[in-house]
């Protein structure tokens, strides 16, 4: 869409734990001229190279998707979303809705963060949602898919979490494969890899983003 000095990147879930810190690395980043973040209300900061638009994601206008290189860090839990249809909304439709847009208006990279355990076969219906949005985004034909399956997540929340103390608490001890691992590292290397400049799709497991 444009030259690799004068690119776009765009994203959706700017207000979360991975969306937060990925935002402020793109912004930090003299790879894209310009930072497009789709949100409900303001983020509350700003820096030059940032554009906040207030999206509609039940009505979503694609010329406002238009960029070279889509984010998605959106993501619910299903306590948070009250019933299945609503966190599929938000884990599967919203995302679909965007990436579609995009490749329409000419992205040609999409890097999501799903989870570990994704599989459209799964017993349990996050990781069956999550696996079906990697198997559905991998036909939109993107030159780029990059998918990041992070663990346990660790990182500042509004809210805190049991089981994130417990994972803490053990984590020395849990193999590699199955380690909690923080939000800014896998925002870290979510924005290593965009800039990478590969092709086809590619699948970031938890323990092999924490090497990075």
């Amino acid at each position: 869409m444009t030259s690799s000095s004068q690119k776009i990147a765009l994203i959706i879930g700017a207000t979360g734990l991975i969306g937060d810190q990925l935002t402020h690395k793109l912004c930090q980043s003299a790879y894209y001229e310009r930072v497009k973040v789709l949100v409900r209300k303001p983020l509350g900061w700003q820096h030059p190279r940032l554009q906040e638009i207030l999206f509609d994601f039940d009505r979503p206008n694609g010329l406002l998707t238009q960029a070279d290189d889509l984010f998605c860090c959106l993501g619910t839990t299903m306590k948070k979303a009250g019933s299945k249809a609503a966190f599929r909304k938000v884990d599967y439709q919203y995302p679909m809705d965007i990436a579609r847009l995009g490749r329409e208006q000419g992205a040609t990279q999409f890097a999501i963060v799903t989870s570990m355990g994704a599989d459209p076969g799964a017993m349990f219906y996050y990781n069956r949602v999550k696996g079906e949005v990697e198997r559905d985004l991998s036909q939109l034909n993107y030159p780029t898919l990059l998918i990041f399956r992070p663990s346990l997540l660790l990182g500042k929340r509004s809210e805190s979490r049991l089981g994130e103390g417990i994972m803490k608490a053990l984590n020395p001890l849990i193999p590699a494969k199955y380690k909690a691992i923080e939000a800014s590292k896998v925002a870290e290397v979510m924005c290593l890899k965009a800039q990478a400049g590969l092709m086809g799709r590619h699948v970031f497991e938890s323990d092999a983003i924490g090497r990075e």
